[in-house]
């Protein structure tokens, strides 16, 4: 197909088969889309005209793209990746008098001890912007980078996906916080014999201190499993339970009195906290301000 050809193309079909290849159900990609359910299967007829290919096949309940359709996706985003892109670039951003909407994931611990100096600078630029906070840990950030919605993430981070970019903002080491007020630090004993505490979004009862402990031959005993770091504080007051959290986090909490901060009983990498975006708002100028201003307010260049 030569250039002159394009002019026979509906973009809108593109836009629906990326959307299609994301969601994998024509219900849920017409909700997306704000169409119709029969509007979104004539332009999955369409798509299928226009490619020659089934694209998708039906399976239970979900639509599994073909060998076909997984090639043109993988050339395909990067190509509206792109046309985005320069789109954007055509916008000029004034920060004091822009309305614009940010979606933004974050990590429950980011959300708890850093977006609020973040959002007081935010508000003080740019007033009028509003703010969307979804809640994106390593395991849902590269999904809701994918579908576009969020087009940034502040969280700890594995994989990702192809059209994402990633920058590290700090590398941070855990604490240990406790209410009592018995002097010294806490020995590896005390630290095991302790009852604890744990954040954990989906109720599971280990995490990364477990696999440490396990190494040493040595185990704990949480006692308390929270789904979010708001809380925390009040709920070790006046009790023996200890929680180990994020240094960031460990600030916050300690900073209102009555909690106190140790270092860990035993050595632990340090742990990167990354701030992910999606190619294709890479250049655009809102997107770069709020990427400077997390950068700015949620970074530590001494950790680092």
């Amino acid at each position: 197909m030569n250039r002159s050809d394009l002019r026979r193309v509906d973009f809108n079909l593109l836009i629906v088969f990326e959307t299609l290849m994301q969601e994998r159900s024509v219900s849920r990609a017409a909700e997306r889309l704000f169409l119709g359910q029969p509007a979104t299967s004539a332009a999955l007829a369409r798509l299928r005209t226009l490619f020659d290919d089934p694209l998708f096949v039906r399976t239970g309940r979900t639509m599994e793209p073909t060998t076909r359709a997984q090639e043109i996706f993988e050339s395909l985003q990067p190509a509206l990746d792109a046309i985005s892109g320069v789109l954007s670039n055509t916008r000029d951003f004034d920060p004091a008098t822009s309305e614009a909407v940010f979606r933004i994931g974050l990590s429950d611990d980011v959300e708890f001890a850093l977006l609020p100096p973040l959002l007081k600078r935010l508000r003080s630029e740019a007033p009028n912007v509003v703010l969307v906070i979804r809640r994106a840990n390593y395991l849902q950030a590269p999904h809701l980078l994918s579908s576009g919605e969020i087009t940034v993430a502040v969280c700890y981070t594995r994989e990702l996906p192809a059209n994402a970019k990633r920058r590290t903002l700090r590398r941070t080491t855990p604490r240990v916080i406790r209410a009592d007020a018995t002097p010294g630090a806490l020995s590896l004993d005390d630290f095991c014999a302790r009852p604890h505490a744990l954040v954990s979004h989906d109720g599971d009862l280990t995490g990364y201190v477990d696999d440490h402990l396990a190494k040493m031959g040595r185990q704990r005993h949480v006692a308390l499993a929270v789904p979010q770091f708001n809380g925390l504080g009040s709920l070790l007051a006046g009790t023996d339970i200890i929680a180990t959290v994020p240094d960031y986090a460990a600030g916050v909490l300690t900073a209102g009195g009555g909690l106190r901060e140790d270092e860990l009983p035993f050595a632990v990498d340090p742990f990167e906290l990354s701030m992910v975006w999606r190619s294709a708002q890479d250049n655009d100028p809102g997107e770069r301000w709020l990427r400077s201003r997390i950068q700015m307010f949620a970074g530590d260049p001494d950790s680092l």
